[in-house]
């Protein structure tokens, strides 16, 4: 039926307003962040970021990544047929994720205090291992508080596992702007109090959901031996995942790290200590510059991108388990229009205002103008491969729900291989931006050849829709971009705050409604689809 309110849509709209929580609140947090420890100064800022993204990497892979999307199948086919056995298998699988990440936080903790220990003449390096110690334990908290969620959204509750990264962006949030600057007086101690907010952060995460879950019947209740069937299903589908659901976060992850390790820790350019007769191509705050760029990306991946494949991966098993490809084939296509039609306007906005945009969010206290620059350009960089961080997970979990992790795989380690080439490549003439821009090409590239093998081998894509979806957000981007530009260079440079939200928000509200109108008035139907709830 036409008006029949549609699961996918639905579940999709539920978790884009919980994701909007979450990431207005990150960019609140990341602008009290950015104020505290600046961008390049010391490189302590940079030192925080790489840190973070050690155990953030584990909460994609083990966390909202290949585990959730190998257990989340077997624990809805176990749902069905005995809940008790269900809640046995969340039980264990739990206790056994802890258990693993634990030791996996005690080598972590060794090899860090090895590293420190054998190379204590570089305070840099110091500084990094002993923040990446500090955070490492959270790992353990936020795989499993994912695992929780992941249980809450198999039960058909997606709105309380959505507000959940919200917890983590307000503690840390708290202590940027009140604790940090009381108790410590250096930049570094003040990184080290954030560290520690964060495993707060992650330990509320767990204990807000706990409730939630037994009021859907949720009972604690282990018991290895009837589990151990289905937990060997889970790890022998998980296996596979790893790579092929999270490339971009590994890409990015070795971004940072190629960052640091070819920043030069001095303002001017010098030689690198490993590496005599050759300069580093880039400077201090590289590191950092790429998790600001990546954090503004992040808000339309979640609202679009993260929110749309969520709500989709459920129901791509059920017609997978039923082989009912006809479904199959209509909703995936439904997926993808409904991502393309967002995230297409999203790249182009996102690129076209990264310099207001960064100078709104970010320029004031430690952050200095040129920094609010240096940030703008690698928002600009990553924009450009928006629509392909949305689109890609979505077909990504379409192989996943077939059972086929092996072909996701076999993509990302050539993916993953090529953009480290590139980084490697670009980051000598276009110093971070390089690596920003290697890893838009390369997610690009991985959307379309993941697209035409599941069109191939698993449930045909529509293509004339798809087509139609995509030529209306370009041609509507298109003149959404050229209202921005000329408008932006309309307007004066007024001084404050004021001036700069100005900048920001009249192209962007411009910019939103005469793509809203243009796509509308050329046929699209997929934004209305999304709002009204209908599939139709």
């Amino acid at each position: 039926m036409p008006d029949e309110k549609h699961p996918l849509i639905t579940g999709a709209r539920v978790n884009s307003l919980g994701t909007l929580a979450g990431r207005a609140t990150g960019l609140l947090r990341d602008m009290a962040t950015a104020s505290l420890l600046g961008l390049s100064g010391g490189m302590v800022a940079d030192a925080f970021s790489v840190a973070y993204r050690i155990p953030n990497l584990f909460r994609r892979l083990f966390g909202e990544g290949a585990l959730a999307a190998s257990y989340l199948p077997v624990l809805s086919k176990t749902l069905e047929s005995d809940p008790r056995e269900a809640w046995r298998l969340a039980s264990t699988l739990f206790v056994r994720l802890a258990l693993f990440l634990l030791a996996v936080a005690v080598i972590g903790e060794g090899a860090f205090f090895c590293i420190a220990h054998f190379w204590s003449d570089s305070p840099g390096l110091h500084l990094l291992m002993g923040l990446a110690a500090a955070m490492l334990p959270y790992l353990v908290f936020i795989c499993v508080a994912a695992q929780l969620s992941a249980t809450l959204q198999c039960l058909g509750e997606f709105l309380i596992p959505s507000l959940m990264p919200a917890v983590v962006n307000l503690v840390w949030l708290l202590a940027a702007w009140i604790a940090a600057p009381r108790i410590a007086a250096t930049r570094e101690g003040q990184a080290y109090v954030l560290a520690v907010s964060v495993l707060i952060a992650g330990a509320l995460q767990i204990l807000l959901q706990i409730r939630p879950l037994r009021n859907r019947g949720f009972r604690f209740e282990l018991d290895f031996a009837s589990s151990r069937a289905a937990i060997r299903e889970i790890v022998r589908n998980m296996a596979p995942m790893l790579l092929g659901l999270a490339v971009t976060q590994i890409n990015t992850f070795s971004d940072s790290m190629i960052a640091w390790l070819f920043s030069s820790p001095t303002p001017d350019p010098t030689a690198i200590a490993w590496f005599p007769g050759l300069n580093y191509p880039m400077n201090a705050g590289a590191a950092a510059s790429l998790y600001y760029g990546e954090r503004m990306y992040e808000l339309p991946m979640g609202l679009v991108g993260a929110a749309i494949a969520t709500a989709i991966f459920p129901l791509l098993s059920r017609h997978a388990a039923r082989s009912d490809f006809k479904n199959m084939s209509a909703d995936m296509t439904l997926g993808l229009r409904m991502t393309l039609a967002l995230s297409i306007p999203a790249s182009v906005g996102l690129a076209m205002l990264a310099q207001p945009l960064s100078s709104l969010l970010f320029e004031r206290g430690n952050f200095t103008p040129d920094d609010a620059v240096r940030a703008a350009r690698m928002i600009a960089c990553y924009a450009v491969g928006v629509w392909a961080y949305c689109a890609a997970p979505i077909v990504v979990r379409g192989f996943y729900a077939l059972g086929d992790g092996k072909t996701p795989v076999r993509i990302a380690a050539r993916m993953t291989l090529l953009d480290i080439t590139l980084n490697l490549t670009l980051i000598w003439p276009l110093a971070e931006r390089g690596l920003a821009l290697s890893t838009a090409a390369v997610a690009a590239l991985q959307f379309f050849i993941l697209l035409r093998v599941f069109s191939r081998r698993a449930a045909a894509i529509h293509w004339r829709p798809l087509a139609k979806t995509t030529l209306r957000a370009v041609v509507a981007s298109a003149l959404m971009a050229g209202a921005c530009f000329a408008l932006m260079h309309s307007l004066p440079d007024w001084p404050g705050f004021l001036g700069k939200f100005i900048r920001l928000a009249a192209p962007a509200s411009v910019g939103l409604l005469l793509y809203t109108a243009a796509f509308r008035f050329l046929g699209g139907r997929e934004i209305s689809m999304l709002f009204s709830g209908r599939n139709s």
